[in-house]
């Protein structure tokens, strides 16, 4: 397998690109240096001498939709944390629960009991006011098929980490109360040990009633928090425009007066345009351009720390991928050592199991299957296919940290199919057609990731493999009763060493059966200009950009 590189043409781009950079889109930036003579353009964004103070930040895609109950996606969310707050949130930079939009909170001792003090005087962008009875309305908004404002699509983040919709056996909220303003009690119908931390994750942001019940398809383009920043513009596929909310609860943020979402799909081209001055920061950087960001001043180099699993997965409802013997066969003919070193270049590593190895309940003790060609024939000779067979493998047509080039690592998996006599054709399409086509089980082998929402174990297993999240996140359709039961205990269970003991067990069921060959683990890689400060990246892949300023 030969390594990706940039030619000679493009790295004598970027590079010329980054030797007129210096500018920023903010008041208090450097005047660029005297451009050289040359064909290269001048930069798209001049520096501004006067204005707002804004930050564009380059990403590979637009967002799907602003309205979190119908997303599942990175770029969604990549937006919408900045218009719309949790309940609870994390630490900068960690997953560790803090404050967020509730200041406190009490577990009963059974762990059914959760209640919740709210902050006071908080509005919603519309002006309306934040309190339980919002809370309320937006559990039951989400909970509830026949609610007025439900998705017709429904809420897929909501089924996998609350058992379900209401009504549902495994459905875990019996009830949630408005105490009174600032006071809301939920109330469950088994111990869930990871219900504080499933209220962090982004698709739970706390949505204006007003602004729902008024127009909801609206609500989806147009959405209306009680975050840093509030909705603008959005130009499909080219940017997204947020400008601050003077009367944000954090006091003395958001520190930007403009914050932008700029779609460039190339990720070198995106690299291009930090450098011209176009963008303030980019996410996606080609590993192999991370050298160049080291070298250059008026760049810098972050690095968001790992917790994410990219994968192979299968379908196992099609033929022949309902054999088990056949899927091993394809995890025994894909080279992960080969394409890790080819295309994650120093920041990732092969993955054993479909969770990070730094999470605890990871199993360590599992050891991955060696390339081995000769055991891939004989797994197929076995299961009936001794001269092999033709499939669709789809391949991701977005970069994504879990999944830097997912075209080209879909091409390198193919030559080694074919060695075992497996005609893999390549099918790629528009990413929000990907994600829905796979979602309702339209795809063979096809590729795809995750990036952990909040730091637990469930989060991870559950969401992926778990068959109540089929037709959700569980992209494999893999329907094992024992795993599922084990996850549902493990969920219930408030003990960290019990639970670690059952996710174990479930790793061992995932290895043995091979609904997915879990392909590796990133430490994604971004850039931006020197100028920036208190940016910290943080591990489930998405932040609030409220503290981030310029020096």
């Amino acid at each position: 397998m030969k390594k990706r590189v940039l030619s000679a043409t493009m790295t004598s781009l970027v590079a010329l690109a980054m030797l007129i950079a210096g500018c920023s889109s903010t008041p208090t930036t450097q005047a660029p240096a005297e451009q050289p003579k040359t064909e290269t353009p001048a930069p798209a964004t001049e520096p501004a001498k006067t204005g707002p103070k804004q930050l564009i930040v380059g990403r590979g895609a637009d967002t799907k939709g602003l309205d979190p109950i119908t997303q599942t996606d990175g770029e969604t969310f990549k937006v919408t944390e900045n218009v719309m707050d949790t309940l609870v949130g994390f630490a900068d930079g960690s997953t560790e629960l803090a404050p967020s939009l509730a200041d406190k909170w009490e577990v009963s001792p059974d762990g059914l009991v959760y209640t919740l003090t709210l902050k006071s005087g908080v509005k919603f962008h519309d002006g309306t006011d934040f309190n339980a009875e919002a809370v309320k309305y937006n559990f039951e908004r989400w909970s509830d098929k026949s609610h007025p404002q439900h998705s017709p699509e429904g809420f897929e983040y909501y089924i996998s980490q609350f058992g379900g919709y209401k009504g549902d056996a495994n459905h875990v909220i019996k009830s949630v109360e408005a105490v009174d303003p600032t006071t809301v009690k939920f109330t469950l119908t088994r111990p869930l040990a990871p219900f504080l931390a499933n209220l962090a994750m982004s698709p739970f942001a706390i949505g204006s009633p007003e602004a729902l019940k008024k127009d909801v398809k609206k609500f989806n383009e147009h959405p209306i928090g009680t975050g840093p920043f509030k909705f603008v513009e959005w130009k499909r596929n080219d940017t997204i425009t947020l400008e601050k909310n003077p009367d944000y609860w954090n006091k003395g943020f958001p520190k930007l007066e403009k914050l932008v979402f700029k779609v460039i799909p190339e990720n070198t081209a995106r690299l291009t345009a930090l450098a011209s001055g176009e963008i303030d920061l980019m996410d996606g950087l080609n590993t192999d351009d991370i050298p160049a960001v080291k070298d250059n001043k008026d760049l810098q180099l972050f690095l968001r720390p790992t917790n994410n699993i990219g994968y192979i997965g299968f379908n196992v409802e099609k033929k022949p991928l309902d054999n088990p013997k056949v899927r091993e066969a394809i995890a025994y003919a894909i080279n992960k050592p080969e394409i890790v070193t080819a295309f994650f270049d120093g920041v990732g590593e092969p993955a054993v199991n479909p969770m990070p190895k730094t999470m605890w309940g990871h199993n360590n003790d599992i050891k991955d299957r060696e390339f081995n060609l000769d055991k891939a024939k004989q797994l197929l000779a076995e299961a009936g296919h001794p001269n092999g067979f033709k499939i669709k493998f789809w391949a991701m047509p977005v970069p994504r940290p879990y999944m830097p080039e997912g075209v080209k690592i879909a091409e390198a998996i193919q030559q080694d199919l074919k060695k075992i006599g497996v005609d893999a054709e390549i099918v790629t399409m528009e990413w929000a057609t990907y994600l829905e086509k796979t979602r309702l089980g339209e795809q063979e082998m096809f590729m795809l990731g995750w990036t952990g929402d909040n730091g637990d174990p469930d989060n991870f297993l559950a969401v992926l493999l778990d068959k109540n999240s089929i037709g959700s996140n569980n992209y494999t359709r893999w329907a094992n009763e024992e795993a599922s039961k084990l996850m549902m205990k493990a969920q219930s269970t408030p003990d960290q060493a019990e639970r670690e003991k059952m996710y174990k067990q479930v790793q061992e069921m995932i290895f043995k059966d091979v609904p997915m060959v879990p392909l590796a683990h990133s430490t994604p890689a971004l850039a931006g200009k020197a100028n920036i400060v208190d940016y910290n990246p943080h591990p489930k892949g998405t932040e609030s950009l409220e503290k981030v300023d310029f020096k």
